[in-house]
């Protein structure tokens, strides 16, 4: 095919099926695919907590590393109840898999809702956040920030598209480069200040940060719930944690081991990172605000309020400019390649929903990297879809993200509770039940931390989070309504008791649609009677009288012993009067089969299409609902079909080296009144048909 050659330099070559354990990663890959959106979630999280607590001023600001502490802890319990999630259901499903198995299916529809909005968050701001940071570094960006969150979104999805293992690859040494530079340079401003004593002062630092109007004087309830609302701001570093639990299978053997170390070992790394931007952004003075206009006393008139991991690093290699580039460059590709989690978390969880009947059949299927192509593509134009919604501006995305994260986060660990309590009620083994009892009370801190969390989301950011909620709730009905439809399916597939659904048809009536006596309607005639079928006659439908009578004559003139029966089309209309026909026949002989012969041509070239009107597409597609009816087409193929040059076995690095077929000339076909002769072959057409009624 011509597609050939494109497809295979953007994916590169197809793999066997054989060759899936070949793509699984090792722990130094599987950390950068599966841990990546938790990492890059440290670039943003501490802005949104220094963002949310500049509404009351600079008198808030400092309780930021008290709540950098708070949020630390949540995510190492999180991290540690993972821990027991990937060891009791390595299987791949997940949160959807433990809600499903010990709460029933509604609730891992739930989960699975939330997971699924979840990942398209994941990219949308992933993708939003890390042109932000660009655009702080690079100023002449300022402007384009839609087209390039969308043009990477698009990038990210051909890369994956390449498969799990290459893109893993691809994305390791930005992964590895972000979490060296930020290590470093917290690390290096550590030994600046409290070695050297070097004052490091960002570029907002001398301006006085305001309140904002009706939060000047905030105490008591109206301070308690800003710094809850900064908070679960700062949860927004979680997000990601849950996507190991879900790619279980990707890893090396021993799976659950591989998956255990790579979660403690991204809670370790994740929290260094976070716990030190946030102190660097207290010793340097940065001051980020909601509104940088009227917050910002000081600021120039044409202040552009730069993100704060851009004014961190500025401050901190103040004489040492090339770390402030590399940090802004890494920053910019770990947020874009964080979107990489989702791209392998979302496919996989939807081919376990397909698989379940919650999703459409599509998305079970691997394509030719043994990825899953579907769910990829999907993915990609879903986050699209809300990058343009919101302008792609990170902020606002944010306060969408974190809800379905806790969802799944609660309903997790209840139902690991639950697993836990269910078997110790009939282990016996004192070592067996010692360690349960452990994982037990670690997925109820666990519960109890991300419960909490939810509460304070919900409470402080329905005004946004509905979005979220909203398309959750369709989703979950989405889902139930493709399982009953499947469902349904099933039932009417399984063979039925009842004696009419498994006796044979009494007859089989066959029909073949003629317009003229040419060579295809000569070829359908003769394989319609090699078929033998109980009764045959050729019909043809009135929509110029003068062709009818001239093809009445010929058919006399000839002595074609097949009887011809003629519809009436006051309106000139092909369609429904052989419709119309065919469902009299069914109403008179339910019992009765009716075989539709439609003789077709088939061109060769593709603006031969245009030329012609495709009816028999459109017949064909009306017959297929009908009850008690077999669609049989005869082609017919043109010269310019047998012309066309064969297709070049296209060669490029990786390609797959393979030529087409050749097609089998038509042998004509010589039907007489009584001589009977016929030609039954009949070679299927590829390409585009017309019919001759």
């Amino acid at each position: 095919m011509p597609t050939d050659l494109p497809k295979r330099i953007l994916i590169g070559r197809a793999l066997r099926s054989d060759k899936l354990g070949e793509t699984l990663l090792p722990k130094r890959i599987a950390l950068p695919v599966f841990a990546s959106d938790a990492l890059s979630s440290v670039a943003y999280a501490p802005e949104e907590i220094l963002l949310t607590l500049s509404l009351a001023g600079a008198s808030a600001i400092h309780f930021s590393w008290q709540i950098g502490v708070v949020v630390a802890i949540v995510m190492l319990a999180v991290v540690a109840s993972y821990r027991q999630n990937v060891h009791a259901y390595p299987s791949g499903g997940g949160d959807y898999e433990v809600a499903t198995v010990n709460h029933g299916p509604n609730s891992g529809l739930v989960v699975a809702s939330a997971l699924l909005v979840d990942y398209i968050l994941t990219v949308a701001v992933s993708t939003t956040s890390g042109v932000a940071n660009v655009v702080s570094a690079v100023p002449a960006l300022r402007g384009h920030e839609l087209g390039l969150s969308v043009t990477l979104v698009i990038v990210l999805m051909g890369m994956n598209l390449r498969g799990v293992r290459e893109s893993g690859t691809a994305f390791a040494v930005p992964t590895y480069a972000f979490m060296v530079g930020v290590i470093g340079m917290v690390g290096y401003g550590f030994v600046r200040h409290f070695v050297f004593g070097a004052e490091m002062p960002a570029e907002s630092a001398g301006y006085h940060l305001l309140p904002t109007a009706g939060n000047e004087s905030l105490a008591g309830f109206a301070m308690v719930f800003l710094l809850l609302k900064a908070f679960s701001s700062g949860c927004a570093a979680l997000t990601g944690v849950e996507a190991i639990s879900n790619g279980v299978p990707a890893f090396r053997k021993p799976k659950s081991k591989n998956a255990a170390t790579t979660l403690l070992l991204m809670a370790s790394i994740a929290v260094v990172m976070f716990m030190g931007i946030i102190y660097l952004a207290h010793l340097t003075g940065v001051q980020m605000a909601e509104e940088p206009a009227q917050q910002l006393a000081g600021a120039p008139a044409d202040y552009h309020q730069k993100t704060a991991l851009a004014q961190i690093s500025e401050a901190v290699f103040s004489n040492f400019t090339p770390g402030f580039f590399f940090i802004a460059a890494v920053t910019g590709l770990i947020l874009v390649l964080a979107a990489n989690t989702a791209f392998n978390g979302f496919p996989v969880l939807g081919s376990i929903l397909a698989q379940d009947r919650y999703l459409p059949r599509q998305l079970h299927t691997r394509g030719d990297r043994l990825a899953f192509s579907n769910g990829i593509i999907l993915l990609a134009l879903a986050a699209i879809l809300f990058i343009v919604a919101f302008d792609a501006d990170p902020t606002r995305l944010i306060q969408l993200y974190i809800v379905g994260v806790f969802v799944s986060f609660n309903m997790s660990q209840s139902g690991m509770i639950r697993h836990w309590t269910r078997l110790l009620r009939t282990e016996t083994d004192p070592g067996r039940r010692a360690h349960m009892q452990r994982s037990r009370a670690i997925n109820t801190f666990g519960l109890v931390m991300t419960m909490a969390v939810l509460i304070v989301v919900l409470a402080t950011k329905i005004s946004h989070a509905w979005i979220a909620i909203a398309t959750m709730v369709v989703l979950f009905v989405m889902m139930k309504a493709i399982r009953r439809h499947y469902d349904r399916v099933s039932r009417e597939l399984v063979a039925a008791e009842e004696p009419d659904d498994v006796v044979l048809p009494t007859r089989v009536h066959a029909i073949v649609l003629v317009s003229k006596l040419h060579k295809p309607a000569l070829r359908a005639l003769a394989y319609a009677r090699l078929a033998r079928a109980h009764t045959l006659e050729a019909v043809t439908v009135n929509v110029d009288k003068a062709d009818t009578e001239a093809l009445r004559e010929e058919w006399d003139e000839r002595g074609i012993e097949v009887p011809l029966k003629v519809l009436d089309s006051p309106f000139r209309e092909i369609t429904g009067p052989v419709l119309d026909y065919v469902k009299n026949l069914r109403r008179s002989s339910p019992r009765d089969v009716v075989s539709v012969y439609i003789p077709e041509y088939v061109v060769g070239h593709w603006y031969e299409h245009l030329l012609h009107n495709q009816s028999a597409l459109r017949l064909k597609g009306r017959l297929l609902f009908k009850p008690g009816v077999m669609v049989t087409s005869v082609p017919w193929q043109l010269e310019s079909s047998e012309r066309r040059k064969p297709q070049k076995a296209w060669s490029a690095p990786g390609a797959v080296r393979r030529g087409e077929p050749r097609q089998p000339k038509a042998v004509k076909s010589n039907v007489s009144g009584s001589s009977g002769s016929s030609d039954a072959t009949a070679a299927s057409a590829d390409s585009g048909k017309d019919t001759t009624p």
